[in-house]
């Protein structure tokens, strides 16, 4: 646990934080976050992690090692632990997930709209022996906005937040990230791998990592290296699945990531396989994009069911289908029942699969890459199951699973 009366000594900057333009935040659909436009997942298809960093005096892994130690990455340079973190800030459920991947998840103190990632957290380890995350009593970081008085109440031992992204905010400088940098604990976080979009002014060696690199950082922070190498050959071993069984390009489906606003009967259009880790379940599965060429104004695009019916895709993926926030039933109907909707080749395949979250961390993204693989090339990889609205990822046969459940509750469960 970092010591609260020394803080100013565990961040060490490469180069000084400065102001940066506020950024007005988005809530893209009901499903988004306040800050609709970063995605953790990495920009590679092999979406690798490489550590490194830790320059600490007392050697080892796991919550018991003692002793000082740095671990370094952009955009906050080398910051310096005097001890795991035992009280820990995080806006996004990314962040949560990986501390709970690394037997940490106790720690977290909050995290956005906690029913609604941590319901979606908990859908997946609900398939993990001993694996779950407690959400109910923790705090809402955007619920009024990023407040710095709740960060000193809070008093966490590190934020698993951005700095970069922190100086955005309503009401939010460089100095008041500086002031919680060096007054309560370090910022230590990447926001802006999330689809490789700019980082704020003042920011221009910033670096970008792909989700797993940025797992392989944290696993650092909480000294749980054996844990995230246990989970990184998982995940190594499905990308391997996924990658020597893909059809040719030729042969695989057009697809379009949307969410489905029933008020204005529109949708809200992501891409798939562009860099950053906020597709880091999508890219490796490599489907056609139907709407790959379009260059949208920010980091989403908003169609009609006319635009929709032009790219006319085989599969829709749902984004936050699989979240409390959406009911798929209802959202079928709803285009089974639209005149132009009911026309639409994946609605009449009825090829519209629940997806799950964006801000997704390494557990979930294991589950949502093989929901994916499954979803769009079911002859390859087996056929998705009928998913119940509100129920837990589905029950998958042993045989036709694409990773070891066993071997990820282990990690988790430190059992190596």
């Amino acid at each position: 646990m970092v010591d609260k009366t020394t803080r100013r000594t565990y961040l060490k900057r490469t180069g000084a934080l400065v102001a940066a333009g506020l950024v007005a935040g988005c809530s893209g659909d009901s499903g988004g976050t306040a800050t609709e436009g970063t995605d953790v997942s990495g920009s590679t298809a092999t979406e690798g992690a490489a550590t490194g960093g830790t320059d600490g005096t007392e050697e080892g892994t796991g919550s018991s090692a003692s002793g000082s130690y740095t671990v370094s990455m952009s955009p906050m340079g080398d910051v310096a632990f005097d001890g795991v973190p035992e009280n820990v800030f995080t806006v996004f459920p990314q962040y949560a997930d990986m501390a709970v991947a690394l037997g940490h998840g106790d720690a977290v103190n909050s995290v956005y709209v906690p029913e609604m990632s941590g319901t979606t957290m908990n859908h997946y380890y609900d398939r993990l022996d001993g694996v779950g995350f407690e959400w109910k009593d923790l705090y809402d970081p955007l619920s009024s906005g990023l407040n710095k008085e709740k960060l000193f109440e809070l008093g966490s031992d590190v934020h698993l937040t951005d700095p970069a992204w922190a100086s955005t905010q309503d009401n939010w400088d460089d100095s008041d990230v500086e002031e919680i940098g060096s007054q309560v604990a370090p910022w230590f976080g990447n926001f802006y791998s999330g689809t490789h979009a700019d980082a704020p002014d003042g920011y221009g060696n910033y670096q970008y990592y792909t989700l797993w690199e940025l797992f392989g950082k944290v696993a650092e922070v909480f000294r749980e290296t054996e844990r995230y190498e246990a989970l990184n050959a998982v995940h190594g071993g499905l990308l391997s699945t996924i990658r020597s069984n893909l059809p040719p390009k030729e042969e695989r489906p057009t697809a379009v990531r949307a969410t489905y606003s029933a008020e204005n009967e529109t949708f809200w259009t992501y891409h798939l396989n562009r860099p950053g880790y906020w597709l880091a379940d999508t890219r490796p599965l490599a489907a056609n994009d139907a709407f790959g060429s379009e260059q949208w104004n920010g980091l989403w695009g908003t169609v009609d069911f006319e635009t929709l019916a032009e790219a006319d895709p085989d599969v829709i993926l749902h984004l936050w289908g699989m979240t409390p926030n959406y009911e798929m039933s209802e959202v079928r109907a709803a285009l089974e029942d639209h005149p132009v909707g009911g026309q639409l080749t994946a609605v009449q395949n009825g090829n519209v699969y629940p997806a799950g979250m964006r801000y997704q961390g390494p557990v979930m993204n294991l589950f949502q890459l093989e929901m994916g693989a499954k979803q769009l090339y079911p002859e390859q990889f087996g056929e998705w199951p009928e998913y119940e609205d509100g129920e837990p990822y589905p029950e998958i046969p042993e045989g036709e699973q694409l990773f070891s459940r066993t071997k990820v509750a282990a990690a988790v469960n430190g059992d190596r």
